[in-house]
């Protein structure tokens, strides 16, 4: 990546997380972080991706498929907000980053480790 998509692919991730936490906050059940955003070289196609964490009763596939129903919303909030810095603004498409659930779930695959192991140790050898 060149220094120019990584600006702008910064920028984008903190206008698109502006808009969804202040313009559509509402709209979203549960909280919505975005996590990155990459663009392509010649600036015409942004990705965006989302962690999102559920509120309630509310499923992070129906937070994710109203994120969906709004992305032309959301890329013009973004593309108000970031219109003297870019000729075009790009196209949003949105993923799911799931990248913190597997942390998690590998953190408690450690931590089951880390105890079994543990027991084992107070146990000790047998006396023969």
């Amino acid at each position: 990546m060149s220094i120019r998509t990584e600006r702008v692919g910064r920028l984008i991730q903190k206008e698109v997380a502006g808009a969804i936490g202040n313009n559509f906050a509402n709209q979203i059940p549960g909280f919505v972080t975005v996590t990155g955003c990459r663009v392509t070289r010649d600036l015409s196609i942004a990705y965006v991706y989302v962690s999102i964490m559920p509120t309630g009763n509310s499923s992070p596939d129906a937070a994710f498929q109203q994120i969906l129903d709004l992305s032309s919303q959301i890329r013009k909030v973004v593309g108000s907000a970031i219109r003297h810095q870019l000729k075009k603004v790009p196209e949003l498409k949105f993923f799911k980053d799931d990248s913190l659930n597997e942390a998690a779930k590998l953190e408690a695959i450690f931590e089951t480790i880390r105890d079994d192991s543990q027991n084992d140790d107070e146990v000790g050898p047998e006396d023969s």
